[in-house]
């Protein structure tokens, strides 16, 4: 199987994770608006889903499957179950500990980190306590998630662990519809759909253990050790954790920030859903990708597949977000209209969200730059470079955060995010040339060149289409909103991909070869 080949097996399963994502999206705007209990689910679901893409899917990405790749390479399958079994056993361990600890000093988390300024709102604050400590384990069962998928990425298979994360929108899509048909208060709600966060979490970690087995590589508990091997991975998991996990560290600035301003952390998810869709699909295929097939050629000493995959993951990943980045800056009150606006969620809340989502919208090809960079470091075991750079990034954030919420509330936190992703992305890039370890060839250059001016071509069919239906996209009915957007959608992608196939931005062949694939399926 191709490399483009697999990011579009992972992106499909992601896509699929991603749609269920804008059905629960729509479900939670319907019943819960931009309202206080919005908020404090959002605010609770946001710690222990950090803290599982900071630890679990940042540090294990980065420094567990380059050392368990190796080890399968070096090895062979029992030096490489050996050594997942040391590291599942400190993983529990420290599972263990880190949540018993979380339950007990929530209120001091919601306090000083989550959600400070709810403190001056006592029913806010007391839900968001509840909330978070329901969901907390979800935090231990995706943890062990992270570390199975691993395993099976190494192993080169993609599709499972990337189908994973439907099973939480799925099973939070079926309770809210079952909250809705029993016309359950805002408050019942929101406890609903913590439980179901909950159980979704043990539903994946099911599913996971079946996929491993299924491998003939079944791994089982031990007496927890820091052997050298373990000890390793730790050095290389701190920095990389810090590293792998800028978004969401970003994200969480952003709402201890926000939290001064009445619904704006509702606010910043609706638009973030929307923004994480391509972010998701092509950010999380790249990532998940590249890393193993990267750390096994670099283990092999093939510097000039190494290239190839790195200038290959850089077309793929550019010529897909920056024209959604465009699309989505141009027009996201129609988006976020046809997806949210109904129930609780109204026009004003349309047209905020909207502009936190203009603001997002530059950030995105940043952030989707930082899954291709990031593991030419993680390959070559270094960490401590993006940790520093995340560090940078990190500081842009909380001062641009700081300067511009007072006066542009929290669309500039969204602009102080995107600004944010564009200083690591910078930095991941310029060491990487630098030190030579990845260079864009003249091929690769021409076609980013190329991708550029089809993507302003995209962004003048979108403003035309503005320009003739913006009354159809935004006050008509359903139906009418329907064709409406999604014509323009259809019409401006054509556009953009007519042009990068005529000048052949895009292979021809390759795109083809997909399609076809995809039809398969």
């Amino acid at each position: 199987m191709g490399l483009l080949a697999k990011f579009a097996t992972v992106g499909g399963a992601t896509m699929a994770s991603r749609v269920l994502g804008f059905v629960r999206e729509a479900l939670i705007a319907s019943a819960l608006g931009a309202g206080p209990v919005a908020d404090a689910f959002y605010a609770a679901f946001r710690f222990p889903n950090m803290f599982r893409r900071l630890f679990a899917e940042g540090a294990f990405n980065a420094a567990f499957v380059p050392l368990f790749s190796k080890q399968l390479e070096g090895g062979g399958r029992e030096a490489a179950r050996e050594f997942a079994e040391q590291v599942l056993s400190v993983l529990m361990f420290a599972l263990l500990l880190i949540s018993a600890l979380a339950m007990i000093f929530t209120p001091f988390l919601v306090g000083t980190v989550i959600a400070p300024r709810f403190a001056e709102m006592p029913a806010k604050f007391d839900l968001t306590v509840t909330l978070t400590r329901i969901m907390f384990p979800y935090l231990a069962a995706m943890s062990l998630v992270a570390m199975l998928s691993g395993i099976l990425n190494s192993f080169r298979r993609y599709f499972l662990a990337a189908m994973a994360p439907v099973v939480l929108n799925v099973v939070v899509v079926s309770a809210l519809l079952a909250g809705l048909a029993s016309r359950l208060d805002a408050l019942t709600t929101g406890h609903l759909l913590a439980w179901a966060v909950t159980a979704s979490g043990v539903l994946q970690l099911g599913m996971l253990v079946v996929g491993v087995r299924r491998q003939d590589f079944g791994v089982w508990f031990r007496m927890p050790r820091f052997t050298p091997q373990v000890k390793r991975m730790l050095v290389l998991a701190a920095p990389a954790a810090a590293a792998g996990g800028i978004t969401q560290i970003n994200l969480l600035i952003g709402q201890i920030i926000a939290s001064a301003q009445d619904g704006a952390i509702a606010l910043l998810s609706y638009a973030d859903r929307i923004y994480q869709l391509p972010l998701g699909v092509i950010g999380i295929a790249v990532g998940v990708v590249l890393l193993p097939e990267l750390s096994r050629v670099l283990k092999a000493e093939d510097h000039a597949e190494a290239s190839r995959l790195q200038n290959r993951s850089l077309e793929f990943s550019l010529g897909l977000t920056v024209p959604a980045a465009v699309g989505l800056a141009l027009m996201p009150a129609p988006i976020i209209a046809l997806l949210f606006e109904r129930g609780a969620f109204t026009r004003e809340t349309t047209e905020l969200t909207a502009a936190a989502l203009m603001a997002f919208a530059p950030g995105l090809p940043a952030f989707v730059l930082i899954k291709v960079f990031s593991p030419g470091f993680f390959a070559r075991e270094d960490m401590k470079s993006p940790m520093w750079f995340s560090a940078a990034s990190v500081a842009v954030n909380v001062a641009g955060s700081l300067l511009l919420f007072p006066h542009y509330g929290h669309v500039g936190i969204a602009m102080a995010t995107a600004a944010a992703g564009w200083v690591n992305a910078l930095l991941l890039g310029a060491a990487l040339w630098i030190r030579r370890d990845f260079r864009p060839s003249a091929t690769t250059l021409r076609r980013l060149v190329l991708i550029a001016l089809g993507s302003v071509l995209m962004g003048a069919v979108v403003l035309g289409a503005l320009h003739m239906f913006r009354e159809q996209m935004l006050a008509s009915g359903l139906v009418m909103r329907i064709l409406s957007v999604v014509a323009t959608i259809t019409v401006a992608a054509g556009a953009y991909f007519c042009w990068v196939l005529l000048t052949g931005a895009v292979e021809k062949d390759r795109l083809m070869a997909l399609v076809r694939r995809g039809k398969k399926k």
